[in-house]
């Protein structure tokens, strides 16, 4: 009798323990697969002892812990709970969407709640441009942040893991350099307008800026701080009545731009990265229409204000290539493919990653690019996605960041001896056309220009190629004595014309939709430029013959002032195209930083 009471007890004993195993079995199932990234809910310590002895190729997977999340439209937005900025509680949402040669950016401004501080005060902010439609993303993980297609490195990993190591090395002893988490996919996108009007850049760059925030630091520095400080004393800068040389019409807030300045001559270190061979690194190229890049690299390198050899006190690290000499040097015309051009520049990330540890603190945040070449944008977009990209091809519409990225103005420089040769042009009194364009049949704006109006009215002066003549002469002539000079977008949004009008004081006309110009953060394009749409070139003539004379020698006159912003010197000055290029960088930097 009591070895069968002893058999029933171990029958049900052993019932009792099975169930207890299948339902802890399916608790931790069903939190793998319902937790963002597949997390469970174990100890810290278990996380710890578990990841240290895990493979060395295996991807760190950081879990969220917020505090309260927010719904909108079925999506499901975290807050941060170690948010130390205010601004950090105004929400955005970027998706992605990457085809085979550039990655398409949309911003959801109209997830933004509360801004309140005096930068805005000076400029109000504006509701967003056009209703956005957003759908759910997989059901799998419901708690998952809206994030891009590129890799989002999280703000909640363990801070002990990502720390500096006494010799500067590899950060982590992974297969990779780059740490990151899984991409989250969308192939949703906010819809938005086809054509973003100059009006409608000037909103999004405010709300960009209210909104957006780089990646938070791994590990703190003195430079966040500083950082944090100059915004402060950009958004809170009293009116300035004096302002020396510059000409404040030129300027959205003139008080800001040269507070700003004056704080980048005085704060702003770069770290400038020795590692990368010729001729695609440390090799500037300083002529022709990609000159830009090369001449913001010789003078960036040889400078002695700004660059640092202590690259603890930098505030952002340069990354120096040329997109020209890259093509030049890989590219294949018969395989069609920038495959390897990529793969080129993602091996440099990880070269300077594994070397160094200053990526991994930002996630290539405080890292900066400039790049000219039209195809720079996609040759950027995966592992130099984060960095600020100073790219001629400003696409608005094409994957470049308002707030973010920066506008690079294209320069034809013919002589690098003097790239200032030719300055200026004829006085107003003696410009007799009123509208010139010449040039090749560069993608599909150029042909519907010239369909429209190529030998159809002596006022308009609009060709295709001209002869070929000894320093393009002819070409240049006809920029000195027209009044607006037609600037249509080529293959890409961007054109030398708008630089080359503003250097021979000749009004530019700019048909490029989305195209992003130069120093917008600071400039009012608007105050010195015309803005044609595409789809308004038939009416060409009778939108510039509307425009009185009054307000054209305002805008000549503004042409003229705003020069000096545009022009390269072999010993850079003040206010000039390099230091205006760099400003634009920091700029960004400081309206984006955060802390620790």
């Amino acid at each position: 009798m009591g070895q069968q009471v002893f058999s029933l007890f171990h029958l049900e004993r052993n019932k009792l323990l099975s169930i207890i195993g299948i339902t802890f079995a399916l608790i931790l199932a069903f939190q793998y697969f319902e937790l963002p990234y597949g997390n469970i809910l174990v100890p810290t310590s278990n996380l710890r002892s578990s990841s240290s002895s895990s493979s060395s190729s295996s991807i760190l997977q950081p879990a969220y812990s917020p505090s309260a999340s927010e719904i909108y439209n079925n999506i499901t937005l975290l807050n941060q709970t170690n948010s130390e900025h205010p601004l950090d509680k105004v929400n955005e949402t970027r998706l992605y969407e990457e085809n085979d040669t550039i990655s398409r950016t949309v911003i959801g401004m109209n997830l933004s709640r509360e801004v309140n501080n005096s930068y805005h005060n000076l400029h109000p902010l504006s509701p967003a441009i056009a209703p956005t439609y957003l759908t759910p993303p997989p059901a799998a993980s419901p708690l998952t942040k809206v994030l891009s297609n590129d890799s989002e490195i999280t703000d909640s990993m363990n801070d002990e893991r990502f720390k500096p190591l006494k010799d500067d090395v590899n950060v982590m002893n992974h297969n990779s350099s780059i740490v990151t988490v899984p991409k989250v996919t969308t192939s949703s996108l906010i819809k938005v307008p086809e054509v973003t009007s100059i009006s409608d850049m000037d909103k999004l760059l405010l709300q960009s800026h209210a909104s957006y925030r780089s990646m938070r630091p791994r590990w703190s520095s003195a430079v966040d701080q500083e950082l944090l400080l100059a915004r402060s004393e950009i958004e809170n800068v009293p009116v300035v009545t004096d302002v020396g040389n510059l000409y404040a019409p030129l300027f959205h807030n003139v008080s800001m731009f040269k507070r700003s300045y004056e704080l980048m001559e005085k704060t702003l270190k770069v770290y400038v990265y020795r590692e990368g061979s010729k001729p695609i690194m440390h090799s500037p190229y300083l002529l022709g229409i990609y000159a830009s890049e090369g001449w913001f690299m010789r003078l960036m390198e040889a400078n002695k204000a700004f660059v640092t050899k202590d690259a603890k006190k930098a505030h952002l690290f340069y990354l120096p290539f040329s997109s020209r000499r890259l093509e030049e040097a890989l590219y294949d015309s018969n395989s069609h493919s920038h495959r390897n051009l990529m793969q080129y520049l993602n091996n440099y990330v990880d070269t300077i990653a594994r070397k160094h540890s200053f990526w991994n603190r930002t996630g290539g945040a405080d890292h900066f690019l400039v790049a000219c070449h039209d195809w720079a944008p996609s040759e950027t977009k995966q592992r130099m996605s984060k960095c600020i990209r100073s790219l001629c091809n400003a696409d608005a519409k094409e994957g470049f960041v308002l707030g973010k990225d920066v506008s690079l103005p294209e320069t034809y420089v013919r002589n690098a001896e003097n790239p200032t040769r030719d300055l200026g042009g004829r006085p107003v009194s003696k410009r007799k056309t009123l509208a010139f364009f010449a040039g090749g049949m560069h993608g599909y704006v150029r042909p519907i220009l010239l369909q429209h109006w190529e030998n159809k009215d002596p006022d308009m002066k609009i060709f295709g190629m001209l002869p070929k003549s000894k320093g393009n002469r002819n070409y240049i002539q006809y920029m000195k004595r027209s009044k607006y000079c037609i600037c249509p977008k080529g293959y890409e949004v961007n054109s030398p014309r708008v630089v080359e009008a503003i250097i021979y004081e000749c009004v530019p006309v700019i048909i490029s939709d989305n195209f992003v110009p130069p120093f917008f953060e600071v400039l009012n394009w608007e105050s010195f430029a015309v803005f044609v749409l595409e789809k308004d070139i038939p009416n060409l003539k009778s939108i510039l013959v509307s425009i009185p004379k009054k307000r054209y020698l305002q805008m000549q006159m503004r042409v003229k002032k705003v020069q000096q912003h545009f022009l390269w010197h072999k010993s850079p000055v003040k206010y000039d195209i390099f230091h205006m290029i760099l400003h634009s960088i920091w700029y960004n930097r400081v309206f984006t930083a955060r802390t620790r």
